[in-house]
């Protein structure tokens, strides 16, 4: 995937760049696979806000991705590449031999008219979902299951993708995105490439609009209010956080503590941390 810079005719496309969508299916979504998106501005079932700087943003509907793809045996024909506005990564429509559709997602170098399936008899190629057992260590796998049948969890983002690093006993090490190296059961399906659309994360937005069609609103720098309204605000000119370490608008020290509960069970299963 490409990425597109524009020419400045207008302050805001002078810094802009978007990926190249060409080699996308050029339809509206499945209507079966999609359901309304309630949109919730940052607020919890009490009506407060939870989550700050989030509200407006276009409408979107929801594609159902079917995570688990417990299919097997089953093979499928991709039927179209899209576009989804609620993940960084693309999804490919599968069309199974039984006439059922699904959405998953969709593997970098998928193309339409390509065959995928599931199962451990399944080829050693892109697209295809195997146990772990099954897939040789260095090769990238993505949509990867901590708890057998319970559908993938971990490296799901535009351009993420693990490796199998060993095997020992019932367990095969897996080496994350994030540098963490993970005891996973050999039993955990796994889907073999790197997630599309790696490219996203040299995008630059180029105008606070285009966050707004996003669903984020503007958040204010700390250092640029008053005292009163931020521990890290006042003070005469540029001059910084004034503080030994930084602080939330409420005063509580943030960055670098750490908040995974020191008796969580799957501690163990962690050789390596990721720093």
């Amino acid at each position: 995937m490409t990425l597109k810079i524009y020419k400045p005719v207008t302050p805001g496309l002078r810094h802009k760049t978007s990926l190249d969508w060409g080699f996308l299916t050029k339809k509206r979504p499945e209507k079966n696979l999609t359901v309304k998106l309630k949109k919730h501005a940052g607020r919890d079932a009490s009506g407060r806000i939870a989550v700050r700087h989030q509200g407006g943003g276009e409408k979107r509907l929801y594609r159902l991705i079917d995570f688990g793809q417990e299919k097997e045996g089953i093979p499928a024909k991709v039927q179209a590449l899209e576009y989804d506005p609620n993940r960084t990564a693309n999804i490919a429509l599968l069309s199974y031999k039984d006439g059922e559709k699904r959405y998953i997602l969709a593997p970098e170098g998928l193309k339409v008219g390509d065959i995928v399936m599931t199962g451990e008899e399944a080829e050693m190629k892109v697209g295809n979902r195997l146990p772990l057992s099954k897939i040789p260590a260095g090769m990238p796998i993505h949509n990867l299951e901590l708890i057998p049948g319970k559908g993938g969890q971990l490296v799901k983002s535009a351009g993420a993708q693990a490796f199998i690093q060993a095997k020992e006993e019932k367990y095969a090490l897996v080496k994350l995105p994030s540098g963490e190296i993970r005891k996973i059961l050999l039993k955990c399906y796994a889907t073999i490439g790197q997630v599309s659309n790696p490219d996203w994360r040299n995008v630059i937005l180029g105008k606070a609009g285009r966050k707004r069609h996003m669903g984020i609103r503007p958040a204010v720098r700390g250092v640029a209010m008053h005292p009163a309204a931020h521990p890290h605000g006042g003070g005469e000119g540029r001059s910084g956080i004034g503080l030994p370490s930084p602080k939330s608008p409420w005063g509580k020290p943030v960055g670098g503590i750490k908040t995974r509960n020191k008796k969580k069970w799957s501690n163990k299963l962690i050789v390596k941390r990721r720093r």
